[in-house]
């Protein structure tokens, strides 16, 4: 062991009683795919059957939310707080980030199409993710772990009493959202406190949880639904329920909203909550049929074979872009795979997928993406010295560098891009497809397929609608048809939470299918922040028995080994892989990552 990396271990022992989370329940191993792995080795359909079928612990929790009235509660705050001209703010990182920018871009989406002055509403809701938009594509390195960099950001924006603000965090406990929730409370803002954890858990492991829970001046809205199929993987069930609830929130405030301005309701029948309901369950029974499943499985293993024969993947989309975003970047701190490459960025690994919108140029697409300009962080060095040490100042003006807004145009998402990532043979082109998709949008979609094909690329087609298109199905070599509900509602929310669980169910079964899972632990996850290290700690402890102690000392030998590559967006083994490896044959770094190569465990396209 180094020096340095022996030094950081010590470190992160003296603090990590803030950040071990073994006992959470969004860590633990989920009962029903404690076998995914193995059963995905044998029977694909099988294996996406048991991720629909943990999936249902978000219909259950959702139904207690409908019934429990809570819904109309905070929706009448919310409108009150619209109607008053105050803002809507979203909160999170990472996954909850995501989240928050998709809720953002929905809200504006439907409000920018109603005109006059109806269209103003469209501002009236900002998100918030740890580290701006440039997270989107990657994590930003020590955003998550610090209270005031969430307090600066939202500060930034002007937050009012005014406003109302929804801090999102799957645990419960990350410092970045919990910095906003008491910065919203500071403005005087209404502050909701969205999380999936049981709150006698996060009060006795966490002070920093248990400040926000006791706190009477911020309301708790605690969504747990149990252990995450993949085991501490929250962008899975956690996010899933959060996207429901906040919806139909949403969806309230836009109804209200709308009978002021005399418009008619969409369905009269039934309350939101009840239709969005009924539209959960009908969707979860379609996801549960052996035809879907079936097809379905084609998709992964037509992905898995890309990947295997080290080609790449390209998903074009149009409505759902941001929908396809956020899956496809999560893939690579969840899974170990490369994110984004910037276009010009010849060090970086190529991306394993990408995604591509039709729009002609970058700022254009990215605009587009998000409903709004992009908003990323331009933080000067005085602003900078009041949020870090001394001794961090230079890796912090570092890290700023990197996430400006001439660096999010770097990713060329737009048709423009095309020509920096062509197709070839052992490619594969993936469409994305809403029923609803506008013509110029899908006329974008078929010629990259056809185009493909023409080429011998894989194609495939992933179509979200109430009927099957027969003239666009085929088009694709493998096809899927999503059979959605209609429950009446503004905002489409069922809509959304469906292409959220089929996206997170094709990535997971790929990726477990390449070895990136074992049982249900994500073995690959990558230390992009102290809460990982932590749960990079405790898989190497469990796979092992050896301590924490000693887990965490060779985690941070390992992390050592790979970190220029990891920073660089480079080709490396997969942390708990190294060292599992050294312990059993006694290796060093160079001899255990030679022998994973050697031995067929793919880091990734070349």
């Amino acid at each position: 062991m180094s020096e340095t990396s022996q030094a950081r271990s010590e470190e992160f022992l003296r603090i990590s009683d803030q950040f071990r989370l073994g006992t959470l329940v969004t860590e633990a191993s989920h009962p029903v795919t404690a076998r995914l792995s193995e059963v995905a080795k044998k029977d694909l359909p099988a294996a996406l059957g048991l991720l629909f079928q943990a999936d249902r612990d978000v219909l259950e929790k959702f139904r207690e939310f409908a019934a429990s009235g809570r819904a109309g509660q905070i929706a009448a705050t919310v409108r009150s707080a619209v109607q008053g001209g105050g803002r809507v703010f979203f909160t999170g990182c990472g996954s909850s980030g995501r989240l928050s920018i998709l809720l953002d871009s929905i809200w504006r989406d439907f409000w920018s199409r109603q005109g006059g002055a109806a269209a103003g509403l469209a501002d009236r809701t900002v998100s918030v993710m740890a580290g701006g938009d440039h997270a989107l594509i990657k994590e930003v390195e020590g955003f998550e772990d610090f209270a005031s960099f969430g307090q600066k950001q939202l500060a930034d924006l002007d937050v009012t009493a005014k406003d109302v603000v929804f801090a999102i965090t799957e645990g419960g406990e990350t410092p970045f959202v919990i910095g906003t929730a008491w910065a919203g409370v500071a403005a005087g803002a209404k502050v909701y406190f969205v999380y999936n954890n049981p709150d006698e858990v996060l009060c006795a492991a966490l002070e920093r949880s248990r400040e926000v829970i006791q706190d009477p001046r911020i309301e708790k809205l605690n969504l747990t639904t149990g252990p995450m199929s993949l085991t501490g993987s929250t962008r899975m069930q956690a996010t899933s329920i959060q996207l429901c609830v906040l919806l139909t929130i949403l969806e309230l405030v836009t109804e209200g909203l709308c009978q002021d301005q005399s418009s008619p309701p969409v369905s009269p029948a039934g309350s939101i909550p009840a239709r969005f309901l009924a539209g959960l369950e009908e969707l979860f029974a379609f996801l549960s049929s052996p035809e879907f499943l079936a097809a379905l499985a084609r998709l992964v293993a037509l992905e898995e074979s890309v990947y295997r024969a080290r080609g790449r993947n390209s998903y074009f989309a149009g409505r759902f872009g941001l929908d396809v975003l956020t899956d496809t970047t999560e893939r690579s701190p969840a899974f170990g795979t490369p994110p984004f490459r910037k276009f010009d960025d010849d060090q970086a690994a190529e991306s394993w997928s990408y995604l591509f919108v039709p729009d002609n140029w970058t700022d254009n697409a990215w605009a587009n993406l998000l409903k709004r300009p992009p908003r990323c962080l331009e933080w000067r060095e005085q602003e900078l010295r009041a949020l870090v040490p001394p001794d961090r100042l230079e890796l912090a003006r570092e890290i700023i560098g990197r996430i400006g807004p001439n660096e999010l145009m770097r990713y060329k998402i737009g048709s423009n891009g095309l020509k920096y990532r062509p197709l070839v043979v052992q490619d594969s082109a993936i469409a994305v497809v809403s029923a609803a998709e506008r013509e110029t949008t899908l006329k974008f979609q078929l010629q990259q397929l056809t185009g493909a094909a023409a080429n011998f690329v894989h194609t495939g087609v992933i179509y979200f609608g109430a009927e099957r298109r027969e003239e666009i199905l085929p088009v694709a070599g493998t096809a899927v048809f999503v059979r959605l509900p209609n429950p009446g509602l503004r905002l489409d929310g069922v809509t959304r939470v469906a292409v959220k669980l089929v996206m997170n169910a094709l990535s997971t079964a790929t990726l477990v299918r390449l070895g990136r899972v074992q049982g249900n632990l994500m073995v690959s996850v990558g230390p992009g922040n102290l809460k990982l290290i932590d749960r990079l700690t405790r898989y190497l402890k469990q796979l092992t028995g050896m301590s924490y102690e000693t887990a965490n000392a060779l985690v941070f030998e390992c992390v050592e080994h790979v970190e220029s590559r990891l920073n660089q967006n480079q080709i490396h083994p997969p942390v708990v892989a190294l060292a599992m490896t050294r312990l059993k044959f006694n290796f060093t770094n160079e001899q255990a990552e030679k022998y994973l190569g050697g031995n067929g465990i793919s880091f990734g396209p070349a």
